[in-house]
């Protein structure tokens, strides 16, 4: 039996849901549409690798389509900084985005990183979407809801 599994790194992307436990995209736009301080655990200096939702829809629909197995890490293959993530909503939103800073959550990861080089050689993963160009979309679509 042919078994395939996508371990999917911080997915965001239209209709993902908000709420407490979601992750930092969607809590990150919606207190910066509610014009409310964005909070940040730590310094901001953690990173984390986003990958859009259309990357993981190409990555399902190529394990489906090359009948492969094994266990492959869906994500951008890129580190991004939450201060740089802050970055990237202020160049994308006109409003004053102000950031509070809080102490570290007990059992946070500090960095993630995807090694995607085994699904882009197996699976002719390339991720497509930039997070400057997803942010974009994301805050419009969340503009809208």
């Amino acid at each position: 039996m042919k078994i395939v599994c996508l371990r999917y790194f911080n997915v965001y992307g239209p209709n993902q849901r908000y709420d407490e436990y979601g992750n930092v995209i969607p809590k990150f736009v919606f207190q910066m549409l509610k014009k409310q301080d964005i909070t940040v655990y730590g310094d901001g200096e953690q990173t984390r690798d986003f990958v859009n939702v259309k990357d993981v829809v190409q990555a399902n629909i190529r394990a489906v389509q090359d009948n492969l197995r094994g266990a492959f890490n869906i994500a951008s293959g890129t580190r991004v900084s939450i201060n740089n993530l802050i970055q990237i909503l202020r160049e994308n939103h006109n409003d004053k985005i102000t950031v509070k800073y809080v102490n570290e959550r007990p059992g946070d990861v500090k960095h993630s990183l995807a090694d995607i080089s085994l699904a882009r050689t197996k699976l002719h993963y390339s991720p497509q979407v930039g997070l400057s160009e997803g942010m974009k979309e994301y805050i419009e679509w969340a503009k809208t809801i």
